[in-house]
């Protein structure tokens, strides 16, 4: 998108500032992917816990931002039948490795998970999830936050690398025996990799996890070319892809992470609906 550099105000890369000052981009976003098809959209909320927003200065102003994220994308859903999904992402530091004390990120993503839910998503997704503490860490704080504001569903997504692994060396195998005692929605994948590298993983959970399950892969592993990042899975590659994986692993959630835009969810939704599985 074309944003103005004014809207920055200084804090180019933290994307979640939009929702404040220039949230007719962010609106902007979400109505083309509603328009491609999405049954439901994530808020532009990923980094905005208040870990993350000190990089910038914004720490806080936490709650605010996740105020606005979720008024932007409940501003373009209501009344469509579109659900808003609360997006909370990782954060930059991961307290596996020691980056980052257990009880600063579990009261970060309690007090982001308690501003979405208060805002009024339909659900939480803690997505991008590359350590089994601090996934279990955010799940905790999730589930707090619902005690104290309104239940509603929370999803899981891990990020496993090219290696077969999450980022600190936790496969799908462990990942899904420490998640088992949690009621949570479903559990599934998100980024790093595209369709054919979750595979395996996706089939893992198919057979062994016994609830509902997520796939939202990158369009394909990134190439750099003239000096910008592209994603190279086309949208009817991506949709025939997902299809396959929706038909032999029973997907309950299927979308798409880095490098998807609306005309691949189009594809997806068009692939889905002529074969009768919406």
């Amino acid at each position: 998108m074309n944003i103005p550099a004014e809207a920055w105000q200084g804090r180019e890369g933290c994307n979640e500032w939009l929702n404040l000052a220039f949230p007719s981009a962010i609106q902007e976003l979400h109505e083309a992917f509603i328009a491609a098809g999405s049954q439901a959209i994530e808020t532009n909320s990923f980094g905005a816990n208040r870990v993350t927003l000190s990089e910038y200065g914004l720490q806080d102003r936490a709650a605010e931002i996740n105020h606005a994220a979720a008024a932007n994308a409940l501003s373009v859903a209501r009344g469509k039948n579109i659900l808003v999904a609360g997006s909370i992402g990782p954060g930059t530091k991961l307290p596996t490795l020691g980056h980052i004390e257990p009880e600063v990120l579990m009261s970060a993503v309690e007090e982001q998970a308690e501003a979405l839910l208060s805002a009024g998503v339909d659900m939480l997704i803690l997505e991008t999830c590359q350590d089994l503490l601090q996934v279990k860490l955010g799940v905790a704080a999730c589930f707090s936050a619902m005690r104290r504001v309104t239940e509603v569903p929370l999803l899981v997504s891990l990020t496993l690398e090219s290696s077969g692994t999450m980022l600190v060396g936790s496969d799908i195998a462990a990942a899904s025996a420490m998640l088992e005692p949690f009621p949570i929605a479903s559990l599934g994948l998100n980024c790093a990799t595209g369709p054919d590298e979750m595979e395996s993983h996706i089939r893992f959970l198919h057979e062994n996890w016994g609830r509902p399950v997520s796939c939202m892969p990158n369009q394909g592993l990134p190439e750099i070319q003239n000096g910008k990042t592209v994603y190279p899975l086309s949208p009817s590659l991506f949709a025939k892809k997902m299809l396959g994986f929706a038909k032999k692993y029973s997907l309950a959630y299927a979308g798409g992470c880095c490098g998807t835009t609306p005309a691949h969810i189009k594809a997806m939704r068009d692939a889905f609906a002529g074969e009768g599985l919406l």
